[in-house]
């Protein structure tokens, strides 16, 4: 028998829905979404002005011109799409009454959503690799991550992010829609987007399991790999300042891996861990907002090099002012 999945909140109207969906959002917050507005806004200008600051920084300065920076590079690149791809329509929602989004504009913003949160989890291997090469065999580092090896490994990973999402979503959004129209999120991820489909759907979680185990969890695992030969190799230092120098290279990612997939973890994975719906959007929150405001805050401010570099830049602005 095929699965049916209809709408949770009216599973008796089948009425084929062509119009577009309600994003009932933060609704149930009521005269607090002004308040939540405000407090999203900043942080999404918060999000733009730290990634704008790390791509800025590392294009200025030669000295960042290196495998770890070129990747997060990307990293920020990536978080200023992520969270552009769900934040605007949220801040407006929050605002209006009618919290309605065409069948394109969630389409759209599924797209950006996916292939960016795809993509995120191979880019954050290819780090760890990075880490691996530079930690385990530092002789041979310079030939193991070239400029072409780095660039292969960043196009693997939008390779794949675009292919496999791209597929999944244009796939979803093929299928007919029917139900009430009301999506109990504030932007169109795939699980709820699911519950409004009518039609058989095993065969997209059949693709959606494959998707998770081999480019989510792969990347995971990799990770943890990684870090593995990284901790043993790190271990075997004759000094404790040498180990800590050492691991302090690689603490940054080792936090915004951590960071990324402890959110996804709740927020898709497992997704009944979260028994309400306002569980759900706030782990939501956490990955989609949050951690893409932290990541170039993690990177600044534990990283020395960053620091210096945004020194020099800031003391050589200062200094032409004064002449």
């Amino acid at each position: 028998t095929p699965q049916m999945t209809y709408s949770e909140s009216d599973p008796g109207e089948n009425e084929t829905i062509s119009s577009g969906f309600i994003l009932v959002g933060f609704s149930y917050l009521g005269e607090l979404q002004i308040l939540l507005f405000l407090l999203l806004l900043v942080t999404y200008l918060i999000t733009l002005m730290g990634n704008l600051l790390v791509i800025t920084l590392v294009m200025l300065s030669s000295s960042l011109h290196t495998p770890m920076y070129f990747f997060l590079v990307n990293l920020s690149f990536l978080e200023i799409c992520f969270t552009s791809g769900v934040v605007p329509q949220l801040l407006v929602h929050l605002l209006v009454e009618e919290k309605t989004i065409s069948i394109a504009g969630c389409a759209a913003e599924m797209y950006v959503n996916t292939i960016m949160g795809l993509t995120e989890c191979c880019l954050l291997a290819a780090m760890a690799y990075d880490r691996y090469a530079a930690i385990c065999h530092p002789l041979h580092y310079t030939t193991i991550m070239s400029g072409r090896a780095c660039a292969q490994l960043a196009g693997a990973s939008w390779g794949i992010g675009i292919s496999l999402e791209v597929a999944q979503t244009t796939w979803i959004f093929s299928l007919p829609f029917c139900g009430s129209h009301r999506i109990h999120h504030f932007f169109c991820d795939i699980p709820p987007v699911m519950k409004m489909v009518c039609a058989d759907t095993s065969k997209i979680d059949i693709l959606g399991y494959f998707i998770t185990v081999l480019f989510i969890m792969g990347p995971f695992l990799m990770i943890i790999l990684s870090y593995v030969y990284i901790i043993s190799t790190i271990l075997k230092l004759p000094s404790a300042e040498g180990r800590r120098k050492t691991f302090s290279t690689c603490s940054s990612h080792l936090m915004v891996v951590s960071l990324f997939y402890g959110t996804a973890l709740f927020a898709y994975v497992l997704p009944n861990s979260s028994p309400t719906v306002e569980n759900d959007q706030i782990v939501s929150l956490l990955n989609t907002i949050v951690s893409p405001m932290l990541n170039p805050i993690i990177y600044t401010l534990r990283n020395k090099e960053v620091k210096g570099v945004l020194s020099k830049i800031l003391e050589k602005s200062l200094f032409s002012e004064k002449r």
